[in-house]
């Protein structure tokens, strides 16, 4: 998934609970987010067989769980504060669980998608609350960071596992058996969150408006990519949803501009550091997790590889990119934050132009060697991306700058699987609408690496 949320200040307890049983019950949930977010991908082919899903259905697969996790991010903060991180953490872990099963049932593409939905915002409630979660358990900073730690490698590995694992249930089981496993996992979390720490509510502003206008207009333009990849953009369904986006986006920002407590100030806009990180952010992850998408349809529709072998074609990256996410802490702390993620842009769009030599007699080694320089420059850039972005900004508004800055990120990503989705469904073939997705995405990073260097240079982060 490659999303760390910020979460709230520890808050204090009603009653007490053990610190490493609160860790395993955070940890083990972003584990199951994680495996399902990536495991999803390689199966989408035979979801396609088992239930009769275009291109345009398949995307919704994913884009559906993707646009609600980065919308809800917005307010996923403020929703944890009122109702106390651990109780929107076990509603979130219920609501999770139940569409997962939901899913693993479902009669028609319809239903599977609209699981999906109310998975992706089971999934943003999640994430922040369970980082709540691990602040709270472990007031001491050392330990604390060490506990981070732990929840966030967790989440990389699960990552990296998920395509080979959901490969393997694939091709040895059922699609399906991808969302039952998340049945004994969620119980599992649910029943370790009622021996742990009950936290305090806080009194925390909820912008409503903004945020049903966000959901409308993020949703309402990826349907109308979509849908114009799959019978043209001259179509009502597409031109009009565009418009209605369009719209929504602009009472979005009137409303933004009202509120006395916005999700999004747009004044945090105005930064000239913060436009730039939201901009990479968006870009990044278009560039990665748009083209995964592809690839992992290239690999199975186009070079015949099983889902267990389209997972393995991508295990080198995932492990790649947890990698260079270390690595990137480091260069940050010896060059400054700007350094990492100029090098990281610079890698992603080295690796796009490399791409560019993949055709449809590509062996599946081949192209897992050819996805590396791709992976190696997101897991750079990333980390150093947040710092940078934190460290432009006063300390009281990193939650929030956080929660943006992953929804701008998330919100790249689902826009790019509508887009690249639907540039090779078209009729020039697969292969081609591949290649345009590559250029425009080599496009987009170099306008942003500009955008990076003209940024005076950071210190020593």
């Amino acid at each position: 998934m490659g999303t760390v949320a910020a979460a709230p200040g520890p808050a204090p307890s009603h009653t007490t609970g053990s610190p490493k049983l609160t860790l395993f019950a955070a940890l083990l949930g972003f584990v199951m987010i994680a495996l399902d977010a990536s495991a999803v991908n390689v199966a989408l082919p035979a979801v396609g067989r088992g239930l009769g899903g275009s291109t345009a259905g398949l995307q919704w697969i994913v884009d559906a769980y993707t646009l609600m996790f980065a919308a809800l991010l917005l307010s996923a903060g403020a929703f944890s504060d009122r109702l106390g991180a651990s109780r929107l953490y076990a509603g979130g872990a219920a609501a999770f669980t139940l569409a997962s099963v939901a899913c693993g049932l479902a009669p028609s593409l319809g239903f599977l998608i609209g699981a999906r939905l109310v998975q992706g915002s089971a999934a943003a409630l999640m994430l922040p609350s369970s980082l709540a979660l691990v602040r709270q358990a472990f007031p001491d900073s050392r330990a604390r960071a060490a506990a981070i730690a732990q929840w966030t490698m967790a989440g990389a590995a699960s990552t990296a596992v998920g395509p080979v694992l959901g490969g393997a249930l694939t091709s040895s089981v059922s699609w399906r058996s991808i969302f039952f496993l998340n049945l004994p996992v969620g119980l599992i979390v649910l029943a370790a969150l009622r021996r742990t720490e009950r936290s305090a509510r806080r009194p925390a502003p909820l912008d409503l408006p903004g945020q049903l206008t966000a959901i409308v207009g993020l949703s309402a333009l990826t349907y109308g990519v979509i849908s114009g990849g799959a019978s043209g953009f001259g179509r009502p369904q597409a031109w009009g949803s565009v418009l209605l986006a369009l719209v929504s986006f602009g009472v979005f920002g009137a409303v933004e501009h009202r509120t006395k407590e916005p999700m999004l100030p747009l004044g945090l806009l105005r930064d000239r550091v913060v436009a730039v990180c939201l901009a990479v952010g968006f870009v990044i992850n278009a560039a990665y997790y748009g083209l995964i998408f592809v690839f992992g349809l290239f690999a199975q529709d186009v070079l015949g590889r099983s889902a267990v072998g389209a997972g393995l074609v991508f295990m080198p990256t995932a492990v790649l990119c947890t990698i260079t996410n270390l690595l990137s802490a480091r260069a940050a702390a010896r060059w400054g934050a700007r350094t990492p993620v100029l090098v990281g842009q610079l890698a992603c769009a080295a690796g796009l132009l490399v791409l560019l030599l993949v055709n449809g007699h590509t062996s599946a080694p081949g192209l897992a060697l050819l996805l590396l320089p791709l992976a190696g420059g997101l897991g750079f850039a990333v980390p150093s991306l947040t710092a940078m972005m934190l460290g432009g900004i006063a300390p009281e508004r990193a939650g929030l700058a956080g929660g943006v800055l992953n929804s701008f990120r998330q919100t790249g990503g689902a826009l790019a699987v509508a887009g690249f989705g639907a540039l090779v469904a078209q009729h020039g073939g697969f292969v081609t609408g591949l290649h345009v997705s590559l250029l425009i995405s080599v496009a987009l990073l170099a306008a942003t690496t500009v955008a990076t260097l003209a940024l005076p240079k950071a210190g020593r982060s």
